[in-house]
């Protein structure tokens, strides 16, 4: 009997449950109280349970009832994510969403624009990767994500689209208790090029032969910015950091920023671009992605 359980009987049971009297599971489900009851009363025989006590005024959730509800809630809602996703992938909505950003796109902005993501599409799971410089590209290429958010790169074939989402300011750091930190200002190059610098390494092989803000003959070579990061701070070298990830340690005072005469002022900018290949690009919600991104880093 319990096969025969439908899926109309565990919303009706919710509804009368959360309505508090059968009238009123009535008006919510657009039936009479007479087949509300019924229903109801066909449930409970199927299953060998009162989920009711009515022997008052208004039916009252027995203990078994008051067990069950949350299972019930369960089930419909398991269905009604079924529906949902359904209905979104007829109408070419990404099962999943796999994205890779470059290690340069500000926390903020990102977390921000997956919060909202989630929201809007909460039954679509997001992949998300960070690498730097061509593993970006590299995972868009190979067709493992749906799109990326790339930074500074020598080339991007014809068959990628390259939208601009935002700008991020490098500036070069060391510690205060390295020699640069401790040279008189201003720098030169030639003083910059005679101690290690630390540079962000690419995973991949699209910037082979390529070198990108290296002026140093001791360049030492790390494939996460966190790791280049903390070695600043420790004084083992100097290097250009996003200025959004140092600022607290300039505001501090664990780094300082060096003036270079070659250098602007402020540091260089980074142009950060959403890539994806012209025959496959982004579906709704990578789509709805991109542009939250660029929202986000619009008020930033």
């Amino acid at each position: 009997m319990l096969d025969g359980v439908t899926l109309d009987q565990f919303r009706t049971f919710v509804a009368a449950a959360d309505e508090g009297s059968f009238s009123a599971a009535g008006r919510r489900l657009g039936r009479a109280q007479s087949v509300v009851s019924q229903t109801l009363a066909n449930m409970e025989g199927q299953l060998g349970i009162k989920l009711f006590d009515r022997s008052g005024r208004i039916p009252v959730l027995t203990e078994s009832g008051r067990a069950l509800l949350a299972d019930a809630r369960a089930v419909t809602g398991t269905v009604d994510t079924f529906k949902a996703r359904a209905r979104g992938l007829a109408g070419g909505l990404e099962a999943e969403l796999p994205v890779v950003v470059d290690v340069m796109l500000p926390t903020p902005v990102l977390t921000h624009a997956v919060a909202e993501f989630s929201l809007r599409f909460p039954d679509v799971p997001l992949r998300l990767y960070v690498e730097a410089l061509g593993a970006v590209l590299k995972m868009v290429l190979e067709g493992t994500c749906a799109f990326g958010i790339v930074g500074t790169l020598p080339d991007v074939p014809e068959d990628v689209i390259r939208e601009h989402l935002m700008e991020v300011q490098i500036v070069p750091v060391a510690s205060p208790s390295h020699p640069l930190g401790l040279h008189p200002t201003p720098l030169t190059i030639n003083d910059l090029a005679a101690h290690v610098q630390l540079v962000l390494t690419d995973r991949s092989s699209l910037s082979n032969g390529t070198e990108i803000g290296v002026v140093s003959t001791k360049p030492w070579r790390l494939a996460d910015l966190g790791a280049k990061h903390a070695f600043l701070r420790a004084g083992m070298g100097w290097g250009g950091m996003p200025l959004h990830l140092v600022q607290t340690d300039i505001d501090a005072g664990t780094l300082v920023v060096l003036d270079v005469v070659e250098m602007p002022k402020r540091g260089a900018w980074v142009a950060l671009s959403a890539v994806f290949k012209a025959d496959a690009p982004p579906g709704p919600a990578g789509r709805w992605l991109i542009e939250r991104i660029k929202a986000r880093a619009e008020k930033e």
